[in-house]
């Protein structure tokens, strides 16, 4: 197979250019511009494009299939080559779909933790070496590439985006997969930029749920009420398998299950957020073929996907965490946990306004009581970031009424930022950093030594 890569250094481009390589694929590819780590991992596989650009004479008859980034506009001159030779062009999920279209497909869906169910199942079938094809949108520890495609396996694991699949093709990803297993986890708008209003969002959820297929399986988070509704509302001919907070106990900082008739299991993840992610994926994993003996065998040894909870410092006195939330109910959920974790700390808890949702004047409302839980909440944004969207300018005041919360510190200075927390001082404190970004150029990794903690 000759397969063709229009932007293949995103993210999850150059995952599946990679798995392609590995499986045997005669791959190419081109971009604008290619970043670490995609650069030196093409470059290893001896993928990587000679020069940065689009190439229309790369591609000829001889292709057997173009695949099209996200990142890729759709007057892309390669593009445009591709069409007039008549060239079988995918999306990306449509790709993904034509390789694993003969396997169980078992697909991830929902506003928030899809990354962590994904990586839990994974993790639990890692564990007890059940072979599987896989899609994840972050990297995950242990793994190589975060794209698995095989002739073997005969299941899939796919996180399923609700995002665009490809600059022609305006459908969401997770529209693409057909799933024989899917769950959904929650619904909380999101992607403003693609779906104005809340009913045009649940809306995408609806239609994922109607695209199971026949006498599949469905689980889903009943404590989301428009989950629940969107579940139970489907006529499609599925079984439906609800589920919720599982018993469990917190003592000295360490959340153990209490599952019936089996032998108490401690964890290394906590929140109430991450308990419901797991009885989802327990379930899941019933599904295909794992009982709740081997499930909760392999999952007591899981510690978080990448930037979920993620633990970048503890002592005897502090712990601080950094977490991808940047959505509200993400916020809440991430905020809520850690203080429910460690009710006798103080919790700092500080958010990065980043995407194109959160900048969004109209979206701001959607904060209210996001940080609530936190003893101290902070909010950076950067101004020049809300230029560079072209989006309206939001002011300091706009951002306290937004989070309904007086006491609520705004900063449009990373530097500033940096100082005030710097001084805080961290007896018994945790602190809880929250942001699809950086803080503009912070070293997040190494915050503990910043502020002098190690």
């Amino acid at each position: 197979m000759n397969v063709h890569f229009i932007a293949i250094g995103g993210s999850a481009m150059h995952n599946l250019a990679l798995a392609m390589h590995k499986k045997g694929y005669h791959i190419t590819g081109s971009d604008d511009e290619v970043f670490e780590p995609s650069k030196t991992r093409l470059k290893n596989a001896g993928i990587l494009p000679e020069h940065e650009g689009w190439f229309p004479e790369k591609l000829n008859k001889e292709l057997d299939a173009v695949i099209l980034g996200m990142h890729a506009r759709a007057d892309n001159p390669e593009l445009a080559r591709a069409k007039e030779l008549g060239l079988k062009i995918f999306s990306y999920p449509e790709y993904i779909y034509e390789e694993t279209k003969n396997k169980t497909r078992v697909v991830i869906g929902g506003s928030h933790g899809k990354t962590t169910i994904t990586a839990m199942i994974l993790h639990v079938l890692s564990f007890h070496k059940i072979d599987c094809d896989y899609m994840v949108g972050a990297q995950l520890a242990g793994f190589d590439t975060m794209v698995k495609l095989s002739e073997e396996a005969k299941i899939a694991v796919i996180e399923g985006d609700e995002y665009l699949s490809s600059p022609i093709d305006r459908r969401p990803k997770f529209h693409l997969y057909k799933p024989n297993i899917a769950i959904l986890s929650g619904i909380a708008w999101d992607h403003i930029n693609v779906f104005p209003t809340f009913d045009n969002y649940v809306e995408q959820f609806r239609i994922f749920v109607n695209l199971i297929s026949e006498n599949g399986v469905l689980v889903y988070c009943a404590e989301d009420a428009e989950v629940k509704k969107v579940a139970e509302e489907t006529t499609n001919n599925i079984k439906k398998l609800p589920y919720s907070v599982p018993a469990h106990i917190i003592e000295n900082g360490i959340t153990t299950l209490i599952p019936q008739n089996i032998a108490p299991v401690p964890l290394a993840v906590f929140g109430k957020h991450n308990l419901m992610n797991l009885n989802g994926a327990r379930m899941v994993c019933n599904q295909i073929g794992v009982s709740d003996e081997m499930f909760y065998d392999a999952i007591q040894s899981f510690k978080g996907a990448s930037n979920r909870l993620e633990l970048l410092f503890k002592n005897e006195y502090t712990t601080i965490f950094r977490d991808f939330a940047h959505s509200p109910s993400k916020l809440k959920a991430t905020t809520a946990a850690v203080k429910e974790q460690y009710p006798n700390r103080k919790l700092i808890a500080c958010m990065e306004l980043h995407t194109f949702s959160s900048l969004n004047e109209n979206f701001l409302a959607e904060y209210k009581g996001a940080m609530d839980k936190a003893d101290v909440a902070i909010v950076y944004y950067n101004p020049h970031t809300i230029e560079h969207k072209k989006l309206k300018p939001i002011t300091i005041e706009q951002v306290k009424q937004a989070f309904a919360r007086k006491d609520l510190q705004v900063f449009t200075n990373s530097q500033e930022l940096m100082n005030t927390m710097k001084t805080s001082g961290f007896h018994d404190t945790n602190l809880l950093l929250m942001s699809s970004g950086n803080y503009d150029g912070v070293d997040v990794k190494n915050i503990a030594t910043i502020f002098g903690l190690k």
